[in-house]
């Protein structure tokens, strides 16, 4: 499906977390080198940062009042540690994403890594081809053509 992806014309709007910063510029660069990859132009791919992943879905449900891209990407780095932090923020993160997603008439990519220890974050952020970051662009894509045809079909 990769080979008929097309960011040309197409907006997108990342947001993204700020903790575990290594981690998430590496997803952020993947996005955006997929996001030209596929055509799209720098100036339509729209980033804002939000200090952790509990605060991304607040921050997407505001994007969806105030904004009107093709698509709405989820980037953040969520890492195991020693207390049960890690499993409430990963749930809730998640549970708020895919909330927001099912109401949503765009889609709503989760490219929130959730791992349990850095060498398995940095394996998942990897610069220099694929990664999270460019793997949650292409799924964006791809979901922004089905949701077009979807919405183009007779009933």
């Amino acid at each position: 499906m990769t080979s008929k992806l097309s960011a040309f014309k197409k907006s997108l709007i990342i947001v993204i977390s700020e903790f575990n910063e290594p981690i998430i510029e590496n997803l952020l660069q993947g996005a955006q080198d997929s996001f030209v990859h596929y055509g799209g132009k720098n100036s339509d791919l729209i980033v804002y940062r939000v200090p952790g992943a509990f605060e991304i879905p607040g921050t997407i449900q505001k994007i969806l009042k105030t904004h009107d891209p093709d698509a709405i990407v989820a980037l953040g780095a969520i890492i195991r540690g020693e207390t049960h932090h890690f499993d409430y923020v990963a749930t809730e993160s998640a549970r708020g994403i895919a909330e927001l997603s099912l109401n949503a008439d765009i889609p709503i990519i989760n490219g929130v890594i959730t791992t349990d220890n850095v060498m398995q974050a940095k394996a998942r952020s990897r610069l220099g081809g694929r990664n999270k970051g460019w793997d949650s662009i292409e799924a964006a894509l791809q979901t922004i053509s089905v949701y077009q045809k979807i919405f183009s079909d007779p009933k």
